[in-house]
């Protein structure tokens, strides 16, 4: 899964979308593989498309970086997912939009679509975020200092978990990795005083037993954490404490319930939009269902 090798940048040429850029060639860099410039039109071709391109190839962070370039026709989220299959991408680098209330209230944006419909992971940028990558004297490096590995032990944690603890043994990092025990325990506790405090004691007691085992597992020492609450807020304040450079999460999906697309849940949505850092979005098979289902082992992945 790591060192990533085929990094996938899609860009409508904008100055927003090369935010994202230094973050795809030097990954390049690192695992020694190249960077595929994606280009996809929904609408007519623009006659300066050919000017575009060759001032972004011309961008100093891509020297000496193997580069392919892709232009596509088609609707986006569907033609990137496409090419990340086609070309075996192993990462994908987008930069997140600022959105309005009434554009969060009517759909996901483009990049929120890129990480629901992606076979690989998916790292997510803002600006305004923490910045792990170092461009000086015409190269760029990666600097990680803290990983902050968000689980919850069901399958679309386990490769978030593999990835997380890779990342940080390659460049010896603080591996930090949370458990949040949502507030819906609460509620269930208040309808079913015995049954839900039960229950929610037998939890606790699993996740201490569970992130125990973890601190010990793929030769990195990992720094656990447990806290209670809303899970995206609990991921962000730990992320701010620590100031983790980068933040892994599992995205299963599920299907929409107004069409055929992938959606993501809304904590996880919440978590890439708030944090104080870039969001490495790992994906796994497909669930039905919202509900928790904790599992003791690791399930393979598809």
């Amino acid at each position: 899964m790591f060192p990533f090798r085929n990094i996938l940048f899609p860009t409508d040429f904008s100055t927003h979308s090369r935010a994202a850029l230094k973050y795809a060639a030097a990954f390049a860099r690192h695992g020694r593989g190249r960077v595929l410039l994606l280009n996809v039109q929904d609408t007519k071709v623009p006659a300066n498309l050919s000017s575009q391109l060759k001032d972004l190839l011309s961008d100093p962070l891509l020297t000496g970086v193997d580069t392919e370039q892709v232009l596509v026709e088609g609707e986006p989220r569907v033609e990137i997912a496409r090419e990340a299959v086609d070309h075996d991408v192993d990462l994908i680098t987008v930069v997140m939009r600022e959105r309005n209330r009434l554009s969060r209230a009517f759909g996901a944006s483009i990049a929120e679509e890129i990480v629901a419909e992606s076979p690989c992971a998916v790292l997510a940028i803002r600006p305004s975020q923490r910045d792990f990558i170092e461009y000086r004297g015409g190269e760029t490096n990666i600097r990680l200092k803290r990983v902050l590995l968000a689980t919850n032990f069901r399958p679309s944690s386990v490769a978030a978990t593999h990835l997380a603890t890779q990342i940080s043994n390659q460049f010896g990092a603080e591996l930090h990795a949370v458990y949040i025990i949502g507030d819906y325990f609460d509620q269930i506790s208040a309808l079913f005083p015995e049954g839900g405090l039960a229950a929610l004691t037998r939890l606790r007691s699993y996740v201490q037993e569970r992130m125990g085992q973890l601190s010990r597992t793929d030769g990195a020492a990992a720094t656990t954490h447990i806290t209670e609450g809303r899970p995206y807020q609990e991921i962000v304040k730990l992320a701010a404490t620590l100031d983790a450079d980068l933040i892994v999460i599992g995205t299963a999906v599920h299907g929409s319930l107004f069409g055929n697309s992938q959606v993501l849940g809304s904590e996880i949505e919440r978590v890439i939009r708030n944090a104080p850092c870039p969001v490495l979005c790992v994906p796994a098979a497909r669930v039905v269902t919202p509900l928790p289902a904790l599992v003791t082992q690791a399930v393979p992945q598809t």
